[in-house]
């Protein structure tokens, strides 16, 4: 009974976002009938408006007519697997990345990862931002064996081409953290940018960060000691101001206030 009930309740999610002739047959009786249109009208509807509201950003970029059109296909393509709306979407800037008509916006993958990155950061548990003091107080010896953990929130990339942290920044729009340049007058330079997306305390917060900070922070999320990082820092930029840029990043909360380790955790054994 249960796989009955089952096979079913498949069936009837993939009815109500799926075109009538991929409809199973056993389920043509409930979707020819009225109001079933309305209730997949109304399921998509929702799933579109949801990705409209996590995607300002791209909404702003390419207009709303474009913008649902497109969230319309993802929706049938990917419909949502959790009940928390907010989270909808993980998949949709790898979707723009091979949506034909998004081809000639090479940079809209990138917005959209800005954008999920901000909803990401949102919803990541809360934690303390390590403070300058607590790497200050390290004797110098035990400071590049340390290993920081990053904050829960902290999300960054680099887009080695194009300028998608000043796009994804200018059309964002005007809550905390952000600002509304669509009307600058500061002229796009097309050269590759990063971002760091940080929650240190009660609202998202986005700064632009270089390649070589990125680089920094990936050795850090890899388990790496400082020493490490900075290496990636500079062998990215030889011209890396790594004072600099550790005072950038705490400054931006990129990590956790938990005693630096000199070495990673062992790995447990198998039990």
């Amino acid at each position: 009974m249960n796989s009955e009930l089952a096979h079913f309740q498949d069936g009837f999610v993939q009815a109500l976002l799926a075109p009538d002739a991929d409809v199973q047959a056993d389920l043509r009786a409930l979707v020819d009938q009225p109001g079933f249109s309305v209730y997949r009208n109304t399921v998509l509807k929702g799933c579109i408006d949801a990705l409209q509201a996590n995607y300002p950003a791209i909404l702003r970029l390419v207009g709303e007519e474009w913008f649902r059109a497109a969230a319309a296909l993802h929706a049938r393509a990917q419909p949502p697997g959790d009940t928390r709306l907010l989270l909808y979407g993980m998949d949709f800037p790898e979707f723009l990345r091979s949506f034909p008509p998004a081809a000639a916006l090479a940079y809209l993958h990138g917005v959209a990862m800005l954008d999920r990155f901000w909803t990401e950061a949102h919803v990541a548990a809360n934690a303390v931002a390590l403070a300058p003091a607590a790497l200050a107080s390290l004797p110098l010896e035990r400071l590049g064996e340390s290993v920081l953990a990053l904050h829960p929130a902290a999300r960054w990339a680099w887009f080695a081409d194009q300028p998608v942290y000043t796009l994804w920044q200018r059309n964002r729009g005007t809550e905390a953290g952000g600002i509304d340049s669509m009307d600058s007058g500061d002229e796009l330079v097309w050269t590759g940018e990063g971002a760091l997306l940080t929650r240190p305390a009660g609202a998202v917060q986005w700064t632009a960060l270089d390649a070589a900070g990125c680089a920094f922070l990936d050795a850090c999320a890899a388990g790496r000691p400082l020493a490490d990082a900075a290496g990636e820092a500079l062998a990215c930029d030889a011209g890396t101001d790594l004072a600099s840029l550790m005072a950038r990043l705490l400054e931006a909360g990129a990590f956790c206030h938990t005693p630096p380790c000199p070495n990673p955790p062992l790995a447990k054994e198998p039990a």
